[in-house]
């Protein structure tokens, strides 16, 4: 058998993959402007926010919409003028499958069970599209750890997809909103966990914290597609 040798620096010319997450109005779904040349998909109706933008987009609303789009996004010339891909969000996604897997079936551990199942092979099938740049994002899940700290992270229905989400992507960003010593308000990326956000980038490119705009962190970390 042959055996084909690859090297390590053609990794991000198949483009760069981002779970980001943060609360409601934080802005999430204004960085898919920031990235290079997009298409969004959107489960949430929740464009508004970008309607000067003018990017282009897919409704999503069911499953049949949802794979329509990915076989569309994955074989059709037109599809290949786009650079990036954004689900916004793959927590809104994630409640399509579930709504209909309830309706499919009666027992809710089982559809839990199939939850699970549909949203990894979905989130890789996205994940792996080649030559492109994709984006997911998800919203804010808090808990409380044992010694009582508020503990940050993206939030998918049912604790076992919660819990598996972050390891199907090598960028997990959240969007962070604070204020500064002035009390003005400020929006930042977030690359490298701190115990409390769970954060993490297979990049030493990238500072612990970045200007809101992907298409300048790819560019960091060398995956934008030419």
């Amino acid at each position: 058998m042959a055996i084909l040798v690859k090297h390590t620096g053609s990794l991000a010319a198949d483009g760069v993959k981002i779970l980001t997450y943060g609360q409601a109005g934080a802005g999430k779904t204004s960085l898919i402007p920031t990235l290079p040349s997009p298409i969004a998909l959107s489960a949430e109706g929740g464009l508004l926010s970008i309607k000067d933008a003018n990017i282009p987009y897919i409704q999503i609303s069911t499953m049949a919409d949802l794979q329509e789009a990915y076989m569309w996004l994955k074989d059709s010339k037109e599809a290949k003028e786009y650079q990036s891909v954004a689900l916004d969000s793959i927590s809104e996604v994630a409640e399509v499958v579930l709504a209909d897997e309830l309706r499919k079936n009666k027992d809710g551990r089982a559809a839990y069970g199939e939850l699970n199942s549909t949203m990894a092979e979905l989130i890789r099938c996205f994940r792996d599209l080649p030559q492109k740049n994709v984006l997911m994002t998800a919203k804010l899940e808090k808990s409380q750890d044992e010694m009582g700290r508020i503990l940050y992270a993206p939030s998918m229905p049912g604790k076992s997809l919660t819990q598996q989400l972050p390891y199907f992507f090598d960028f997990v960003f959240p969007l962070r909103v604070e204020k500064d010593a002035e009390g003005h308000t400020q929006r930042a990326i977030m690359t490298d966990g701190d115990g409390l956000w769970l954060a993490k980038s297979r990049s030493r490119s990238l500072s612990v914290w970045e200007s809101p705009d992907l298409g300048a962190i790819i560019r960091k970390i060398g995956g934008e597609n030419e």
